[in-house]
Formats: structure tokens, sequence, C-alpha cells
């Protein structure tokens, strides 16, 4: 493929999301919220799902479908009801709005609504830790670059034949990879409009259980975005037990990961990725509400449960979660 045309595409995709958010927000957000705004951004939601497969590179065709097709997406969703990110009082400048939409970053001081500070409390995220917690081993950025670096180097350079060691490195280079991404992400909005952000990875080989991994830990920017659009709507719009909106959250978080997959590998979906998050959305909700069962009965020591969370992460992980994605290996390592 020639890389020429792929650059070529790229700035008519970035020309593509620049109008359209032109579009949501000199248009779309005159509307009222609701029903009316959302109905006005239906085309953008549809030309966002398309935009990745005019890409080639894997690199590229990744990136656009997490921030856009997945993310912008979904901070869309919630603007068009006047919640999340983008709903600002005073409202955002578009620069900053365009930013936040685009860019894996959350801000630290935005509007809160008072739907959602009468439901603070009721949230896939423990309030508490429920014991002591580990001692903290932070890394700042050049420490992850340099690891991501080594575990790239070494996995294309040594022949792995031992399946646990494979797995390290899978998930390491995984980890950093996205937390590098989000943290530049930070740096640029931070520097660039002066505002305070906060870190989407929260050391997660730390993490105490799957709520502890899943509501503090990994990737808190997609659970935010996932805790407003689908748990809050079937918890308090529909109705349904707290079990079950937790549930969904997963299902819809391991469709979004299944629909990514299929954007960079362009193969029949397996459906293993799904399966992934299905298990994980099941121990969660019995977690929560063994948690919500037991009371104060429920204490055990970090020692125990945090390498029991990353057994049960790395197990599943490399049963269902990483087999597709290493499928790409298949192909040329930069093209689709």
């Amino acid at each position: 493929m020639d890389m020429d045309g792929e650059v070529i595409r790229l700035i008519k995709v970035l020309l593509v999301c620049m109008v359209s958010l032109l579009y949501c927000y000199y248009i779309a957000s005159k509307l009222p919220k609701g029903k009316p705004r959302l109905l006005s951004l239906l085309p953008i939601f549809s030309l966002f799902a398309v935009l990745p497969l005019d890409l080639s590179y894997v690199v590229l065709t990744s990136g656009i479908t997490i921030f856009v097709t997945w993310l912008t997406t979904f901070k869309l969703i919630q603007f068009s009801f006047d919640v999340g990110p983008l709903a600002s009082d005073p409202p955002l400048s578009f620069p900053l709005f365009a930013s936040i939409a685009f860019l894996p970053t959350r801000l630290r001081d935005i509007k809160t609504t008072p739907y959602v500070q009468n439901h603070k409390k009721d949230s896939i995220a423990p309030q508490k830790l429920d014991q002591e917690p580990p001692p903290k081993l932070p890394l700042n950025l050049p420490a992850k670059a340099f690891l991501f670096a080594l575990l790239v180097v070494c996995k294309s350079h040594v022949h792995l034949v031992h399946p646990v060691l494979n797995l390290i490195f899978n998930c390491g280079i995984l980890y950093f990879y996205l937390d590098m991404i989000m943290s530049i992400s930070n740096d640029f909005v931070r520097l660039s409009f002066g505002v305070k952000v906060r870190r989407s990875f929260d050391e997660p080989y730390l993490a105490t259980s799957l709520q502890n991994f899943w509501g503090r830990r990994w990737n808190r920017l997609v659970s935010e975005t996932l805790h407003n659009t689908i748990y809050k709507p079937i918890r308090y719009n529909v109705g349904s037990p707290r079990w079950m909106a937790v549930f969904m959250v997963f299902v819809v978080s391991g469709l979004m990961h299944e629909l990514l997959f299929y954007y960079i590998i362009r193969v029949v979906p397996t459906w293993e990725v799904t399966w992934f998050f299905v298990i994980h959305g099941v121990f969660v909700a019995l977690e929560i509400e063994l948690k919500s069962a037991l009371g104060k009965k429920w204490k055990f020591h970090w020692a125990v449960t945090g390498p029991l969370t990353m057994a049960f992460m790395a197990v599943t992980a490399h049963w269902l979660f990483f087999p597709q994605l290493l499928r790409m290996k298949y192909c040329p390592l930069w093209q689709v």
C-alpha cells in the first residue's frame, strides 16, 4: 500500500472529523437537549462508524476506531443530553471542545449535573477500598516509554517459547501503549488550555479485585463513558437491578472491542473478545452483589486478592482476548 496515499486518506478523515465537530458545536448544540439533539447527531454517528474502513494501516485504523468511532461517538451521545465531558457551563471553546471530543482526556473540573450528583454513589467503581490498599509503584511517562520499547524489542527479537512469559509481554505492551497515548493526550490538553486533567490508568497491576480493576484502575475514561451512556439509563431510566446494568456495560464494551478488532484485522468476528467481557461482567456483577450482601464480612488482604485478580485477568485474556488480536501476525505489520 502506498504510504503517500494513506497519508492523503488520513488527512481526508481528519477533515471530515473536524467538519463534523463544527456542526456539533455550532448547530446541534443550539437544539434542545434530549431527543432533538440526539436525532440531529445520528448522521454524524453513521459517518464515524465507516471512517476506519477508509484506512489501511493498523496504527491509523485502530486510532480512528478508538478515538472517533467509539469514544467521540459516546461523548456526543452524552452531549445530546447535556452531560459528560463536552457539556460545560459556561460552554467550552471550540478548540477545547474538539480536543476533548477527539482525545482520550479526562477533565478534572467539569459541570456536574443533578442527575450525576443524585446517583454518584451507585457506580461500578467501589466507593471505598475493601481492604488496606497495596503499596504504590508509580511509574512516570519516560519510565513507561522505556519499558514499552524494551518489551517490544525483546518480543520481536527473542523467541518466546514459554506461554506465560509471552502473556506477560503481551499484557505489558498493551498497558504501556494505551497509558502512554492517554498520558501524552493529557499533557497536550493541560499545557495547551491550562485545564486540570485526570489520569485514565491508576496502576492496574495493583488491582485488589475485578471491580477495583475495571472501576478504578483500568482505562477510567472508557469506564466513565460507559457508566454514563449505558449503566445509568439501564439502571435509572429502565429501572433494572444494579447487577443487570453492570452486566450490560460489559456486553456493550465487548461488542465495541469486537468492532475494533474487525476494523483492524478485517475478518469475520469470532466473538472471543465479546465472551471475554461477558465473563468479566458476570463476575463483577457477582462480586458487587456479594459485597452488598456480606457487608463488612467481605474483607480480604490485598496480598491474597491481588494475585488472584491478576491470575484471573491473565488466564481469561490468554484464553479469549489476545488470540484474535495476535492473528494480525498473519498480515503485514502495519497494514490490514
